[in-house]
């Protein structure tokens, strides 16, 4: 990864954030007799990365209503935040809309938004986008130029996608792979492993995918990692794998 985050760059409270995570990982000591590598693969080991290759996928070219969808990332957001042709749209409801730069080392797809995601407006909020935080700083990684971005716009809690609706959930995410153009892409959860590569989370951790060319690994959802779980480690490791590529 390029420009990688160093400790002169943190404030404070971003110092005190990146510790939280280590202590989350597992990091309980200062020093130990024996020198360990807390950047390493995370214990229990995943299996070893193979590079599996994603059958390609088209570059979709209309959405739900057959209107030509943006050819610039600006003009995507727009209609990410305006149009009434997107995915579980709801009139007046709040939407989760996408943030980060084009070009981004990494990109984060989560699967459908919260409540508490569309009332802050983003993709993953609350606790879950803090410790998201805590883990990209702990790869070296500056948050903010993360590109972080869900399915569908809209909350959707217990919502089960219908056929059509999920070709055009995956033809609109598609699209707005294309135009931001991340260098690698981490996906959050089973919905997003399920429809762009066509597995679930769990057969699909622990290797390296290609969609549209770029490296993706999957991992769990932040939520998911809330609270006391054994499931941190195995983050952790999926976040090493991705950013090593």
């Amino acid at each position: 990864m390029n420009e990688r985050l160093q400790p002169k760059d943190l404030t404070r409270a971003e110092a005190m954030s990146l510790l939280a995570w280590w202590i989350e990982a597992g990091v309980d000591v200062a020093v130990q007799d024996a020198p360990r590598d807390w950047r390493a693969k995370a214990v229990p080991t995943p299996p070893e990365p193979v590079e599996q290759q994603t059958a390609p996928v088209s570059q979709p070219a209309r959405p739900t209503s057959g209107g030509t969808l943006p050819t610039t990332l600006e003009a995507f957001h727009a209609h990410l935040a305006e149009s009434a042709d997107l995915p579980l749209f709801r009139a007046g409801a709040a939407r989760a809309l996408p943030h980060g730069p084009e070009s981004a080392d990494l990109m984060l797809l989560t699967g459908i938004p919260t409540p508490e995601d569309t009332a802050e407006g983003q993709p993953i909020g609350g606790a879950a986008w803090a410790l998201t935080q805590r883990m990209l700083r702990a790869a070296g990684l500056a948050p903010e130029q993360a590109y972080v971005a869900a399915l569908t716009c809209f909350s959707g809690m217990g919502t089960r996608f219908s056929a059509a609706e999920s070709n055009a959930c995956r033809d609109t995410i598609l699209a707005q792979i294309a135009l931001a153009a991340p260098k690698r892409l981490l996906l959050l959860g089973d919905q997003p492993a399920k429809l762009l590569l066509g597995e679930p989370m769990a057969s699909a951790r622990g290797k390296l995918h290609r969609l549209a060319g770029i490296p993706t690994a999957v991992t769990f959802p932040p939520r998911q990692l809330l609270g006391k779980n054994g499931y941190k480690p195995l983050a952790w490791a999926d976040l090493l794998l991705i950013t090593g590529a």
